[in-house]
């Protein structure tokens, strides 16, 4: 495929918005429609940095708790209408808050069927996807990271996203239902890495 590791450096967070925590709180719901119209690389830069990024650059703290520290999760964005950002699936570097594409086409039709025709998947000019290296927690907590911690970081990194989103005025939902193979093969994903959600996000 042409030019399949194109990079984009991510246009730094913003850290001070005009939405309250309280009122993102208030506002967030599952949002399952979307318009067709695109979103910006900023906030896709926003909301990537909400779900995993680096709070601190000294401690290399992140944004969302893990436990241990121990950071299990892998993060995909499949792009299919965001602005200066070509479609694609890329894997979000969270350490130096860039993608890299990872994939040079446009596979929302493909993710849609593996999550059950979920249709707002392909409907979304994003989607964002969940994965973990499940060993990161389990060679320190054993059977109890794998049953519990690292669906706890899911959850503690998702509720970032949805009150990013409801901050940027956007709308997302937290899907778990989907073919969990099917979804590794149309986004061919490495052997470690398990998919564990969907969110996909846009204007509604």
């Amino acid at each position: 495929m042409e030019n399949i590791h194109l990079t984009y450096i991510l246009p730094p967070p913003v850290v001070d918005g005009s939405v309250s925590v309280e009122k993102a709180l208030m506002n967030r719901r599952s949002r399952r429609r979307f318009h067709g119209r695109s979103i910006t690389k900023e906030q896709l830069s926003q909301i990537l940095w909400a779900a995993y990024g680096f709070a601190d650059p000294y401690t290399r703290l992140r944004t969302a708790p893990s436990a241990g520290a121990t950071y299990p999760l892998e993060f995909y964005a499949v792009v299919g209408n965001v602005d200066e950002i070509e479609q694609g699936v890329y894997k979000y570097i969270s350490a130096e808050h860039k993608l890299v594409r990872t994939l040079d086409a446009d596979v929302r039709r493909e993710l849609c069927h593996a999550a059950l025709g979920q249709k707002m998947v392909e409907d979304a000019p994003l989607t964002v996807v969940y994965c973990a290296i499940f060993e990161r927690t389990t060679n320190r907590y054993g059977s109890r990271g794998f049953e519990r911690y690292v669906c706890m970081d899911v959850g503690h990194s998702a509720q970032n996203v949805y009150l990013q989103a409801e901050a940027l005025d956007l709308g997302t939902c937290a899907i778990g239902a989907f073919m969990d193979m099917k979804v590794s093969q149309v986004l061919q994903l490495p052997g470690a890495e398990e998919p564990l959600y969907l969110m996909p996000i846009g204007h509604v």
